[in-house]
Order: structure tokens, then sequence, then C-alpha cells
């Protein structure tokens, strides 16, 4: 028996990385999965490698800054394989600058995916959720929702918001069985930071350097936080609602580098 069986879960920005590593591991443990990303081919990769594996999945191409889009999504899904009664928004952008040298579009852009994705996906699953009777959404935020980084503005911002929608819903629906909880990664393996140790003229030097200020010396895996996404989304945390759960080896308590 899966720790899923029985459940529908939609997982934003499910192309690759984290969220990749998500629909993964929720297949594995019996969850039928539907995956929204803005790029479709690595979208359908994803799905093709679950389903290859003995696993149910089905891709959708989507934008989750587009509301419209968004709902239209969930109503296929539903047609597909079933309503959600597992929503995990994952998908996400960042950008790194200056505030006051910040274009507006990146601005706008970053709040139109960051949490107002977040809110379009959760809003277009609550009904069926409702009328189920149950649900359980977990948001991926960041360890930059409490702990600012300098010149990452304005995606701390924007994750901040995100663990005040977290909060929000999970109170406004706790009578009706629907838990809402965030994850809050620090340095993952994903091809974001990847990109980020590119710019370095040595990037094996500038992966060793984040490793070496974290305890555990080590960066983490988009497992890591696959594996904390299954427990909040089953039965096991059916009394854990509104919660922030970081994974970071410990890097977040540290006094000091």
């Amino acid at each position: 028996m899966g720790r899923l069986d029985g459940e529908v879960a939609l997982v934003t920005g499910g192309g690759r990385g984290i969220g990749a590593a998500i629909a993964r591991h929720f297949a594995r443990e019996g969850a039928a999965v539907a995956i929204l990303e803005i790029n479709p081919r690595s979208g359908a990769g994803v799905a093709d490698a679950i389903n290859a594996e003995g696993g149910r999945c089905v891709a959708f191409a989507g934008d989750v800054a587009d509301r419209a889009g968004v709902e239209q999504a969930v109503s296929a899904i539903a047609a597909a394989i079933g309503a959600p009664s597992v929503l995990v928004n994952n998908a996400g952008i960042s950008f790194r600058g200056d505030p006051l040298g910040l274009p507006e579009e990146a601005w706008r852009r970053t709040f139109a995916v960051d949490l107002d994705g977040v809110w379009y996906a959760t809003r277009a699953v609550l009904p069926g959720m409702l009328a189920a009777g149950r649900g359980s959404i977990v948001n991926i935020a960041s360890v930059h929702a409490f702990k600012i980084v300098p010149h990452y503005f304005p995606y701390p911002v924007a994750k901040h918001a995100v663990i005040g929608l977290t909060r929000s819903i999970a109170i406004e629906y706790a009578a009706q069985h629907i838990r809402c909880n965030a994850i809050c990664p620090g340095a993952i393996e994903t091809p974001g930071n990847v990109a980020i140790w590119n710019e370095y003229s040595d990037p094996d030097a500038e992966r060793r350097r984040w490793e070496e200020i974290h305890p555990m010396k080590r960066i983490g895996s988009p497992e890591d936080v696959a594996a904390a996404a299954v427990f909040l989304a089953s039965r096991e945390a059916g009394f854990i609602t509104g919660e922030s759960l970081t994974i970071d080896g410990g890097r977040s308590i540290l006094y000091h580098d």
C-alpha cells in the first residue's frame, strides 16, 4: 500500500527540479499525478517517465500566472483523472538584484508567479476539496520567507506572502478538513542553483563553498524536499496545518557563517 493511494495530486512546475521529484515520489506512493508546467516538453517528459515506471501521470501546459488557464487545467485534470485532493504549489521564479535597479516587469512577474499563481491554483482546487470534505495543500515557499539574503529582491517579499497565504487558508478551511502547509527549502541542487554556480569562473569551487557553510556539509537534493511533501500530503500529517517546514540542513539556525 502506498502512502498516497487514492489521491489525485496536482503539482505545478512539475517539469524539473523539486517539482519533478515531488511528482515522481507521489506517483510511487500511489497517487495519480497531474503536472501543470509552463514548458510542455519538460512536463510531458516527466509524465512519460512516471508512466513508464508503472505510475499514472498526465501533463498539461500552462502558466500559473494565468488564472483562467489554471481553472481550465484543473477542469481538464478532473475530467482525466479526477478532482485534485492534493495540490503542491511548486511553480516559482526568482529575479535577483538591487531593489532600485529592479525593472518593473521583474517585480510584477515575480508576484504573478510566486504569489498569484499559488492563489489561482488553490482557488481552483478548493471547490472540489470542499465537495469531497477533505484535501491537502502544500506550498513550496523558501528559507527566504524568513531569512533575508542581500540582492535577492523581490523573491523574499513574495515568499513571505506565501507563508501568510498558507496560514490564512489553513485557518479558513480547517473545519472542512482541508489542510494547508508550506515547505521552506534552503540550498537545493536545482537547475536554478546550478545556473548560479555556473556564473562563477570555478563552479565546483562555488558549490563546495555552499556545502561548507551548511552544518551537514552538503547541498540538499530535490528528493529531500519531495519526501517531506509526501508526508505533509499524506494522512500521517492529518493533524498538521498552517505549518512551515524548513529543509536546509540546519543552515538557517546558525548564528554566523
